[in-house]
């Protein structure tokens, strides 16, 4: 068994370390942060300060794919969270009577919770691993290598260059102010700015391969609870929106919470006014999700909060040589960050620490191992950062040029339009959704393409994204 090094105590972070307890690794985890997150829900989601962790207040969704990693491993873990007060819900009870079950169709179920629920379900579940210590305020401030037969300290102050061009560097180890700790193999989840990049630069490792896509949407949420003796809101309309130049998603949560968020073009100029609430809330109503869910009475929890300047973005330790650097291996946003259009960040968060956590075993020091992991990310994760690109690039050109009405982008509309009424469409989306299988299995299957024409010839007028305010109504909703 190895003994692993993990860098950062956020999802990712967090289930590497027991999933890797799990399967016989001792694990040392450093965090940043004093403390880990407690059950006490609204407290942390809501007045916990995490400068680390810009997205813990947002929207998360648990697809299919990370339920189906913790219901298989960690089932303590899902029970945990539905303790907390986490709900399920089939993709397929969108219709009054849910069509005969099919194999698989058990890997259509979302887990509705905010991000502190899995965060504390997962914490409890570490605490309880006697071969895990978590060294919580404790941050990770660089790396230790060798180099043939000469160890180097790899920091972002003064370690430059020592060690030619990177070839034949292996991590063995990680520093904090307290000293140096030495692992079998070190799991990268400090995220996007964890500063792995940094200290391998300054060693003169040869730079990874990153890929980076700017989407254009800036985001804007706010939370709600729906009233007493409200367990749940409306299953119809559809939760997602997306007009010509806005869009609106609603998120049920845990505990009879949600978000709404609207979303719009970063270069959009009305989008600085919907940071006010009651201008939020009057846009949020212009679309039938909102006006859905709003219209029960909920009562805000949380002021507008604003994001934007999202990218997708995939970063290998690897390049057309292969390997950069053994002996570690990124997980979560350090791996890939999508923009969560698609809420595919958790799900491909948990592979990568399950996929960790069963091979840690096979000598992890080594550049064999650090190939393929690199080949199992490149065939497993990347196909999903790929589609994640894809559909923000046609999201924000629909947004920017607001015509999207004719070709593929029309086809593309009807697709879901017609799975809200057809059941085998509707698995079929359903199937691409939970990553199960990717679109271009799905979407291409004769029966699929089949319906879905009959659909829009029988709808020889249909134009898409027609739901929810035009421009006129939208500019006179945010002048306030």
């Amino acid at each position: 068994m190895a003994h692993v090094l993990v860098i950062g105590g956020g999802v990712a972070g967090l289930a590497a370390a027991l999933l890797a307890a799990r399967r016989g690794h001792t694990v040392e985890l450093f965090e940043r942060d004093t403390r880990a997150p407690g059950t006490a829900l609204d407290r942390d989601f809501f007045g916990w300060r995490r400068p680390a962790v810009p997205q813990a207040a947002q929207p998360h969704a648990l697809l299919g794919a990370a339920r189906k990693v913790l219901v298989a491993e960690l089932p303590d873990v899902h029970a945990e969270m539905l303790r907390l007060g986490a709900r399920e819900r089939h993709e397929l009870d969108w219709f009054d009577v849910r069509p005969p079950a099919r194999p698989g169709d058990e890997d259509l179920i979302m887990l509705q919770a905010r991000r502190i629920v899995l965060e504390s379900a997962l914490a409890t579940a570490l605490r309880s691993e006697p071969g895990a210590v978590v060294r919580y305020g404790e941050p990770v401030s660089g790396l230790t290598a060798v180099s043939g037969s000469a160890a180097t300290a790899l920091s972002g102050a003064g370690a430059g260059g020592g060690t030619g061009a990177g070839a034949g560097i292996r991590v063995t180890g990680v520093t904090t102010a307290a000293g140096a700790y030495e692992g079998d193999l070190v799991v990268d989840a400090g995220g996007r700015r964890g500063g792995v990049e940094r200290w391998l630069a300054a060693a003169g490792c040869r730079p990874g391969t990153v890929e980076r896509h700017r989407t254009g949407l800036a985001y804007f949420c706010r939370w709600y609870r729906l009233p007493a003796g409200t367990e749940d809101g409306p299953r119809r309309p559809w939760t997602v929106t997306g007009g010509g130049f806005a869009g609106c998603a609603v998120f049920p949560a845990d505990n009879a919470t949600f978000a709404v968020t609207l979303f719009v073009h970063t270069e959009d100029p009305t989008r600085s006014a919907l940071r006010e609430p009651v201008v939020f809330e009057a846009a949020a109503r212009s679309f039938p999700p909102g006006e859905a869910w709003l219209g029960l009475g909920a009562a805000p929890l949380s002021g507008v909060l604003a994001t934007a300047g999202l990218d997708n973005r995939w970063s290998a330790l690897a390049d057309e040589r292969g390997p950069v650097v053994s002996g570690l291996v990124p997980v979560g946003d350090a791996l890939t960050h999508t923009n969560p259009t698609l809420g595919q960040g958790t799900s491909l968060a948990l592979w990568a620490a399950h996929r960790v956590a069963r091979t840690a075993h096979q000598d992890p020091g080594s550049d064999r191992f650090a190939a393929e992991y690199h080949d199992w990310a490149v065939r497993t994760v990347k196909p999903w950062f790929d589609f994640q690109v894809v559909a923000d690039a046609a999201i924000g050109d629909r947004f920017a040029t607001r015509a999207s009405r004719t070709g593929t982008a029309r086809e593309a509309a009807a697709l879901f339009e017609c799975a809200l009424e057809d059941p085998e469409v509707m698995r079929a989306r359903a199937r691409v959704r939970h990553l199960v299988d990717p679109p271009e299995r799905a979407y291409a299957h004769p029966l699929i393409r089949a319906r879905v024409t009959r659909w829009l010839a029988a709808r020889p007028e249909y134009a898409p994204n027609a739901v929810g305010p035009d421009r006129a109504e939208w500019e006179k909703l945010t002048a306030g």
